[in-house]
């Protein structure tokens, strides 16, 4: 029986990773980069703090940390803000109402910062449809520690066995493992992420949404 979803929120509520990818070899090539664009695909399911780590080091330490990081926001914030409820992906209102039909609590546990996570879960006109919201930010160990997902279990007074992580990129796969979840992956193949250790891969919402049906017996 599953009682709680646990998403996490870039590539799984909105197609971001491309956006993101696309920016961040951008600003990367404008600061020196010669590198091969698929190093840059490691930075899917970092936290801020990890992925300017590895932005400094595909930049061999020749830029400061602080110049990425101006760089990062003015490129994402100023110049090419993200149109969250544009990319949302298609269905993800109207699935996370199902799932309330179906009596099922539902959590964002992501890396991002909380204030874009709130914000985005705004733009697209969402945020009421979460139980609770999370960023890894605010745990002890980031993905792909289980931190972050455990929290969100206790939080939501549901026991481990009983909930369900949803997620795309290898970190936070790992993560809904190491937490003890049964972990279904969003499909992508376009980012070289190994989804391999998944307890399930699905297409898309629509298809995670039924298995649950199916599940729980769910008339």
């Amino acid at each position: 029986m599953i009682k709680a979803v646990l998403f996490d929120m870039d590539g799984i509520l909105y197609d971001s990773e491309c956006f993101y990818l696309e920016g961040t070899i951008d600003q990367l090539r404008s600061l020196g980069y010669e590198g091969p664009d698929e190093a840059v695909y490691a930075t899917i399911g970092l936290d801020m703090e990890r992925n300017y780590d590895l932005l400094e080091k595909l930049l061999d330490y020749r830029v400061s940390r602080e110049e990425i990081i101006r760089h990062n926001e003015e490129y994402f914030n100023v110049l090419h803000p993200l149109d969250y409820k544009a990319i949302m992906f298609e269905g993800i209102p109207e699935e996370l109402r199902n799932l309330r039909k179906m009596g099922i609590k539902t959590a964002v546990c992501s890396a991002s910062p909380l204030s874009i996570i709130e914000n985005s879960l705004k733009a697209m006109e969402i945020r009421d449809l979460f139980d609770f919201v999370e960023t890894g930010e605010n745990v002890k160990h980031p993905k792909p520690a289980g931190d972050i997902y455990i929290l969100a279990a206790e939080e939501l007074g549901i026991d481990r066995k009983e909930c369900l992580v949803y997620e795309d990129s290898r970190l936070g796969i790992e993560a809904g493992r190491n937490a003890g979840i049964f972990t279904v992956a969003r499909e992508d193949n376009r980012f070289h992420q190994d989804q391999s250790k998944a307890d399930l891969i699905v297409k898309d919402i629509h298809e995670l949404t039924e298995w649950i049906r199916k599940e729980n017996a769910y008339e």
